[in-house]
């Protein structure tokens, strides 16, 4: 119970996120089991990149954060993480590509796992709220405000 207390009490779209990075981490490593002939390869590639896109998504997060209480100067904040993310993959993408120790086609697959996670947000967000025992709060109309004729609402 201290686990899902835990849990609950953290940054719940980042739960999200990191719950679709695994889920399609996982998919992606059943297919490739199936398919890929150098499985020794593929496996540490793919997780190495979904690790990255975690990481990522923690910076994205934190940077977010400082962007929101920083007033005028949140759009270079954001500017400046996203290029520190851009860059920082670029590199190790290089470095995966000189070595040939991993095979970057596959790490680039695994880091595109913060993209897929978009599109699986509903459903983890379902997981989520079944796995805390929570409802979404139903939207309620706003109540309509009563303006003199003359003022400016």
């Amino acid at each position: 119970m201290r686990i899902i207390e835990m849990l609950r009490k953290g940054n719940r779209t980042l739960l999200e996120m990191h719950m679709g990075m695994l889920f399609f981490g996982i998919v992606c490593q059943l297919v490739g089991a199936l398919t890929i002939g150098n499985r020794w390869n593929y496996a540490p590639s793919l997780w190495f990149g979904v690790a990255f896109a975690a990481a990522g998504s923690i910076h994205m997060s934190r940077t977010l954060d400082r962007a929101l209480s920083a007033g005028s100067d949140a759009s270079g904040i954001v500017t400046k993480g996203y290029l520190f993310r851009y860059v920082i993959v670029a590199a190790v993408l290089i470095v995966i590509s000189v070595t040939e120790t991993l095979n970057p086609l596959v790490f680039f697959l695994g880091y595109m796992s913060l993209k897929v996670t978009a599109y699986l947000q509903p459903i983890t967000h379902k997981l989520c709220n079944r796995l805390f025992h929570e409802t979404d709060p139903v939207a309620e109309p706003l109540a309509e405000e009563v303006v003199q004729e003359g003022e400016i609402p």
